[in-house]
């Protein structure tokens, strides 16, 4: 496998060979194209300058090869019917006809005219340039011409400069390259020694990378990481001793419900032995027992219904039904159906007139639950007070120690962990769900020994 240093060189290389040949492509043919239009010019002139002495010269011949000494430019003079008549640098007698001849061609309909064509005599390109004029009285042909080969002679001696440059930064690149993949390497080592130590959960490992900007970045971020695993780890080992806790807690939870639900089973079986084994036994006695039976069934079906109950509420999977009602009517309501439950307590009402829209139906279970849990836990009189858009159910009873108010809306928690009755310890849970689906919440003040207050707004209940 390749080395980064290795990938970066061939990459380096790679880029520098096509700059290369894209810079003498591009160099080959801006310097022809240069060269080329600058001897065009100089062909034009010379030919300008040839017309002037025409008149004057004798010998077609000797002017040719004076011309071609003095400007090293090849000079061909062609009749009207493309006979060459005269030639600096080759026999005449040899010469095609150059009637054909692009650049004669177009000298009868343009002035100037040139190309680039290969000499088949002399083995090489040349740039022509013809011009039409009349030499005594005769129409006859000046074309020059020129050696291309100076252009490739250039450009070899320039790319003979660029690839010597080019083996320098060659030399040059592999020198940077191994001081780069040194510190490169030094840097890469520092994170795997780091991702050593975290896989081995050493959370307080050092990575001292210093070299480049990208590694440090990648340090901070592998920084951050370690700091969340390190807290996740911790929150994991609070989970599962909050999970050894909450299974010790179910075990309580299911042994206290096993218990008080064999109260009432027991009386169910036992009376209904009763009826069993005496066929005979008086109707009265016969119709208590059933009226026994009947009210531990009912009983227990109320027990599965609040715990049925509240588990939907936990789950949210309970609908919501509100409706606009007087609240203070409710109150009233309840009061009096208690009443009727405990006769021989003493229960007030005292309710400003407030309608809000909720659900009544939840509501009354949240009123019910927390008086009802008012006088189970007291011998005084109980208030239900409802002012200035808050209710208060108020007692005068054992009250709850400090540091048990924050637990006691907990599912299941009970302060007397031996004084479970049917409502199992969901009471309290349950008003909160309900008052939370209703954007309020429960509030308990108590000072123990001498009374509790729970109350919650129903200000968020009122339609607007």
């Amino acid at each position: 496998m390749l080395k980064i240093h290795h990938i970066f060189m061939l990459k380096f290389v790679g880029l520098l060979f096509v700059t290369l040949f894209i810079s003498s492509l591009i160099s080959y043919v801006s310097l022809k194209s240069i060269i080329i239009e600058h001897n065009k010019n100089h062909l034009k002139n010379a030919i300008v300058l040839m017309q002037f002495e025409l008149d004057n010269v004798n010998n077609l011949d000797t002017y040719a090869t004076k011309i071609n000494q003095s400007t090293n430019l090849r000079v061909t003079i062609i009749n009207e019917n493309g006979v060459v008549i005269a030639e600096s640098s080759a026999d005449k007698k040899t010469m095609d006809n150059h009637a054909n001849r692009y650049e004669i061609m177009h000298a009868n309909q343009e002035d100037f005219p040139y190309i680039i064509r290969f000499s088949k005599t002399l083995k090489v390109d040349f740039l022509y340039m013809a011009q039409k004029t009349t030499y005594r009285d005769e129409n006859i042909y000046i074309r020059l011409s020129m050696n291309l080969g100076q252009i490739m002679s250039d450009f070899y001696s320039l790319w003979s400069k660029l690839a010597f440059a080019f083996i320098i930064v060659i030399f040059i690149s592999f020198y940077i390259s191994k001081k780069m993949s040194e510190k490169i390497f030094y840097d890469i080592e520092q994170i795997t020694k780091y991702l050593d130590e975290i896989s081995n959960k050493n959370y307080k490992a050092i990575i001292k990378t210093k070299n480049f900007y990208e590694f440090l970045q990648i340090s901070l971020m592998l920084k951050n990481l370690v700091k969340k695993l390190s807290n996740r780890d911790k929150q994991k080992r609070k989970y599962t001793a909050k999970l050894r806790l909450m299974n010790k807690q179910r075990n309580d939870i299911l042994s206290a419900i096993s218990h008080e639900f064999k109260n009432p089973i027991a009386s169910i079986v036992g009376y209904a032995q009763t009826l069993q084994e005496e066929p005979d036994i008086e109707p009265k006695i016969r119709d208590r027992f059933l009226s026994k039976i009947n009210s531990n069934g009912e009983k227990i079906s109320q027990m599965l219904d609040r715990l049925a109950l509240s588990v939907k509420l936990e789950n949210n999977d309970l609908d919501i039904k509100p409706s606009t009602f007087e609240l203070n009517t409710l109150c009233e309501e309840v009061v009096a159906n208690l009443r009727l439950k405990y006769r021989d307590r003493e229960i007030t009402v005292d309710a400003e007139k407030t309608s809000i829209y909720a659900d009544k139906t939840m509501i009354e279970l949240a009123l019910i639950n927390l008086v009802d849990n008012a006088l189970k836990y007291s011998q005084t009189t109980v208030s239900v007070i409802l002012k200035d858009d808050v209710v208060y159910i108020q007692d005068k009873g054992i009250g709850i120690q400090e540091e048990y108010i924050d637990k006691i809306s907990s599912k299941f928690y009970r302060v007397k962990k031996n004084s479970w009755d049917n409502s199992m310890g969901i009471g309290l849970a349950m008003v909160s769900y309900i008052l939370n689906a209703h954007s309020s919440s429960l509030n308990i003040q108590s000072k123990f020994g001498e009374g509790s207050t729970f109350s919650f707004s129903v200000e968020n209940m009122q339609k607007k």
